[in-house]
């Protein structure tokens, strides 16, 4: 097996990376790193990438018995309590300055997501109740300021008041809801669930799963839809490979943890559907594609959708031990990753996408949305399912 390959990745190399970002000065991490390897240490601070960052060393800390780890969680979490949380309406920040001052002051229901997710960890890892509270009160910005009857909308002005939702819409259309901060909010509220057993944020996630099951999954492609009206009407023909595969494992933890079997009779024959016609449509024997649409297939390696990949065919491995073949094609992924993702110049950090023959789009190293939230959470997985 692969598992001592991917240890050794994620404490010699994307560990190290990470740590390497802390703004000793400003607080927090830094926000951009170029291709070419330049750091930009004016770069404003994307709300997403803190909240990642802190999830990633919170787990990192847990698995590993690190205390720096544990450390520089603890610096993610201090910048996003001190300067993301908006102190007169409450909520997140979308990004702030270098020195932590607010810059883009919007509110979105993805950014709170993440933010949940990665107090939720925080709060496990260091048993400080302070950052449990924070991530309830979240939970009860995002349950009372930025959903409706139907379910949960994207984009707000600082006071909640309404905003189109440039952040998440994508080819053409203007979402008013996405699959992708549905499944992010669901995931966000698992772990708040996991570790504080609140029946009103079981509730919600019983709500939304229901959500995914009348609405979101389209029985007849085997796929879910991505953008929708408020009316649930899907407002473009696209296939998102990437965000199909995560799901197939992803929304299996939230049953694991939900531990409802009528909930688990009624979602696990979905999340079987998708990702076996993701495997059977964007599967090539060594790496996912992206998504296709309306142009036909995007083939791009991106470094996300590999990673999600890899936890998928190990998930799948480990409930279904008689079908080898799930983990030879997590072995393939790895292999194809290593080959082509991995960045020695940049030690060790993944290329954000590459041409199939792996040619570099020479995309950010860090940015507003490239963390290591999906490649470390990879190596986690594995570790954990794989008794590494």
């Amino acid at each position: 097996m692969f598992t001592e390959e991917i240890r050794k990745h994620l404490t010699e190399d994307l560990i190290p990376f990470w740590d390497r970002l802390r703004d000793e000065e400003n607080g927090g991490f830094y926000g951009f790193m170029d291709s070419d390897l330049t750091l930009d240490k004016t770069a404003k601070k994307g709300g997403i990438l803190n909240s990642r960052i802190l999830w990633f060393f919170s787990n990192a800390a847990m698995l590993l018995q690190d205390e720096r780890c544990l450390a520089d969680a603890k610096q993610a979490y201090e910048i996003l309590r001190d300067a993301f949380v908006d102190k007169e309406y409450g909520g997140i920040y979308w990004a702030v300055s270098y020195d932590g001052k607010p810059v883009d002051i919007e509110k979105h229901a993805y950014n709170q997501a993440f933010a949940i997710y990665g107090l939720s960890s925080y709060y496990d890892a260091s048993k400080d109740e302070e950052a449990l509270q924070l991530a309830k009160s979240l939970f009860r910005i995002v349950e009372t300021k930025m959903r409706d009857e139907g379910g949960y909308l994207e984009g707000f002005e600082r006071d909640f008041s309404p905003a189109d939702n440039e952040h998440l819409s994508e080819h053409g259309v203007m979402a008013y809801r996405t699959m992708n901060t549905l499944l992010h909010l669901l995931e966000a509220y698992t772990e708040l669930y996991r570790v504080s057993k609140d029946p009103e944020v079981r509730a919600r996630m019983c709500e939304m799963l229901d959500i995914v099951h009348d609405h979101v999954y389209n029985a007849k492609e085997r796929r879910q839809e991505c953008f929708f009206d408020l009316e649930y009407h899907s407002l473009v023909d696209l296939h998102s490979y990437g965000h199909d595969i995560e799901a197939s494992w992803l929304v299996e933890r939230t049953l694991e943890i939900l531990d409802d079997e009528e909930y688990t009779a009624k979602i696990l024959p979905i999340l079987h559907a998708v990702r076996d016609c993701t495997l059977e449509k964007a599967f090539n024997g060594h790496y996912l594609y992206n998504e296709c649409g309306q142009e036909g297939v995007d083939k791009t390696a991106v470094w996300w959708v590999q990673a999600e990949t890899i936890v998928a065919l190990v998930n799948a491995w480990q409930k279904n031990p008689g079908h080898p073949e799930y983990l030879e094609k997590a072995e393939s992924v790895w292999e194809f990753v290593k080959e082509y993702l991995i960045d020695r110049e940049a030690g060790g950090e993944w290329k954000s996408e590459t041409d199939p023959d792996g040619t570099d789009h020479r995309r950010p190293m860090v940015s507003l949305w490239k963390c290591p939230y999906h490649n470390g959470r990879m190596c986690m997985e594995v570790l954990k399912r794989l008794n590494g």
